[in-house]
């Protein structure tokens, strides 16, 4: 019995593990403002563009808005220049903290990207499989899933609409969101028709004959 019951518990944990070794299926219903959050993560390396907002607490003459220089560099009142490329926006304010201390007495700073223009990829939506132009398109603020379709020519005489997926990277996860694209483009159904994220795939695949 202590075999049987160590094998079953064996089974169990390869099950679990081979479960969570792939993407995860998320409806489009159960999508959270928390899965558009990643590119705002502590993760984030600031690049060259990136504008940069810069508060100090109760002191409002040294808070500014500014892009990241091409030598990586921004500058910072009564500090001078920091360093910002390659860093988080944590570290860069854990920086402009210290220097500013020399001046004032327990200086408060957060910093947020409030602007990316560095890494291409996470400003972009991608359309590939059956599509008439398969491409990547530069991504904007209330951009939905027939809008990049669109972009992209429409399906081609072989697509097989309904099994569409977008795939999209949510902090260390891939997540597979179905979108029932027939449905959108021969019925009206904007059901599945959400807004994208940069960074999105959507996958259009070909019809099995």
């Amino acid at each position: 019995m202590g075999a049987i019951r160590s094998l079953i518990v064996l089974g169990l944990l390869l099950m679990l593990t081979a479960c969570a070794s792939g993407p995860q299926v998320v409806q489009p219903s159960a999508l959270t403002s928390g899965d558009k959050a990643f590119t705002q993560s502590g993760v984030y390396k600031i690049g060259i563009a990136d504008r940069l907002e810069v508060s100090v607490w109760r002191n409002p003459d040294l808070s500014v808005t500014v892009p990241v220089r091409p030598d990586g560099k921004i500058s910072v009142p009564l500090i001078g220049d920091v360093q910002a490329s390659g860093l988080t926006a944590q570290q860069v304010a854990g920086v402009i903290q210290q220097k500013l201390s020399y001046y004032i007495r327990e200086p408060n700073v957060t910093v947020i990207v409030v602007g990316l223009k560095s890494h291409e990829y996470l400003s972009r939506v991608r359309v590939t499989g059956a599509v008439l132009k398969p491409e990547s398109i530069p991504w904007r603020e209330g951009m939905t899933v027939l809008d990049a379709i669109l972009e992209a020519g429409g399906p081609n005489q072989f697509a097989a609409q309904d099994r569409t997926k977008i795939y999209r990277q949510v902090g260390t996860r891939t997540i597979v969101i179905p979108i029932d694209l027939g449905a959108i483009l021969n019925d009206g159904d904007l059901a599945t028709n959400i807004d994208l994220d940069p960074g999105d795939v959507i996958t259009v695949p070909q019809r099995l004959f």
